[in-house]
């Protein structure tokens, strides 16, 4: 028997989607903050390509991505706007949250008001290494979303995730070094624009 499995057995009986859909939602609802090294992974048209970076998540839905390479791409989430920005380009795009449709926003659930058995329609549930991977469909992104999977230990701490763009395309982010209510300051969900780069509004590009 695999390890991982062995000791996600260990810790009790297997349970169910929304048995397990709980559990994460009652160990984020009583999150504040949390932070964590992500590796994000794009699979699609042709396109085999590797990021890593800090994310940065924060109540009531705030999140940061600050990518490592190039130094100052970043995506930020201060709960009312999404500003999207890689370093060269002449303008920041931003974006209304409620308008936002883009591969990092299902993880904005996180942090106060998860309920992950209302989030995804369809809800599966399989044993990993390590753990069990849930399964669905984000509502309201039925027609840009195949499907949108979580891995999480038995405890409910959340280690993976990868989406499934309608046109078949993959983007897994995995994460390490999670630091669960670590200081997220207000600064860390603000972004001004460098000198000479205007923001536009408009969708955050995949």
């Amino acid at each position: 028997m695999i390890a991982g499995v062995a000791t996600a057995l260990a810790a009790g009986p297997v349970p169910s989607p929304a048995q397990l859909a709980h559990r994460v939602d009652t160990h984020y609802n009583h999150l504040r903050s949390l932070t964590a090294r992500f590796t994000e992974r794009y699979r699609g048209m042709g396109i085999d390509r590797s990021e890593t970076g800090t994310l940065t998540l924060s109540r009531p839905g705030r999140m940061r991505w600050a990518y490592d390479a190039p130094s100052g791409k970043i995506f930020v989430l201060n709960g009312r706007f999404a500003i999207s920005y890689t370093p060269g380009d002449a303008e920041a795009e931003r974006t209304p949250a409620k308008d936002l449709d883009d591969f990092r926003s299902p993880l904005r659930f996180l942090l106060g008001h998860t309920e992950i058995a209302k989030e995804l329609k369809g809800l599966t549930l399989t044993l990993v290494p390590g753990g069990y991977t849930l399964s669905g469909v984000p509502r309201g992104m039925e027609k840009s979303v195949q499907s949108m999977e979580i891995t999480a230990d038995a405890q409910g701490q959340i280690h993976a995730l990868r989406i499934v763009d309608a046109d078949g395309a993959e983007t897994t982010f995995t994460f390490t070094d999670i630091r669960e209510n670590a200081p997220a300051p207000e600064s860390e969900f603000t972004f001004t624009p460098p000198p000479g780069v205007t923001a536009i509004h408009g969708a955050a590009p995949i």
